[in-house]
């Protein structure tokens, strides 16, 4: 159920900041089934993973983890 949440919230995170994963991956150099995977709860990220897509939308590791606990 977490890793749910969580998906969930990466792609609240991406769609706020009005960006296609595509446009995400390419932030991070990375192909847009990389965020997909991410989004779909498919795959789990790292901290250092988050921490970068954080940085690629535009929004703090703190603020998502706010945003995370408060949802």
């Amino acid at each position: 159920m977490k890793k749910r949440h969580l998906a969930v919230q990466l792609r609240q995170v991406r769609l706020d900041a009005k960006l296609t994963q595509a446009q995400i991956g390419k932030r991070l150099r990375q192909p847009q089934s990389y965020i997909s995977k991410y989004e779909s709860g498919e795959q789990r990220l790292d901290l250092i993973e988050l921490e970068a897509v954080c940085d690629a939308v535009g929004i703090s590791l703190i603020d998502f983890v706010r945003r995370y606990i408060e949802s």
